[in-house]
């Protein structure tokens, strides 16, 4: 079921997010990773509208968005290919006319999410904390 993130689920979220980019991002340093840890409930979420996917009691997977931007979907991987990813940016889509987010290049597993979604490339850049190439991909109104 999907609901409005709530403070307490701070913890199950940052699992849920380390597990997911632990398979989608194996190419990101631990250094990275561990700086993103810190940043998601400090710098991130303060800002977003976030919302939860709960499976058990438990969060399985989240979407946060900033504006028209998703700034984070991630679904734990015993959670993935069962339409959790589909469901949130449904949810995302139904609350914005356009969406638009970055993806590193070498994330293979969110690039065939996002294709199969419908985005398409709009630019491309380099991340400049990683120095690795991102597509920035919208879909709906994009301008």
């Amino acid at each position: 079921m999907i609901r409005e993130y709530r403070a307490s689920d701070e913890a199950e979220l940052l699992e849920t997010w380390e597990a997911a980019s632990a398979v989608a991002h194996p190419f990101l340093s631990a250094a990275f990773l561990a700086q993103e840890r810190y940043n998601i409930p400090n710098v991130y979420l303060p800002h977003a509208q976030t919302w939860v996917w709960e499976a058990d009691g438990r969060v399985a997977a989240f979407i946060a968005l900033i504006g028209d931007e998703v700034g984070a979907i991630f679904v734990a991987p015993q959670s993935q290919r069962g339409g959790i990813g589909r469901a949130l940016m449904d949810f995302a889509r139904a609350r914005r006319d356009r969406l638009e987010l970055e993806v590193f290049e070498a994330n293979a597993i969110g690039r065939a999410f996002y294709a199969g979604y419908g985005f398409t490339e709009v630019t491309t850049s380099v991340h400049e904390a990683t120095g690795l190439a991102l597509i920035r991909l919208g879909i709906g109104g994009v301008a």
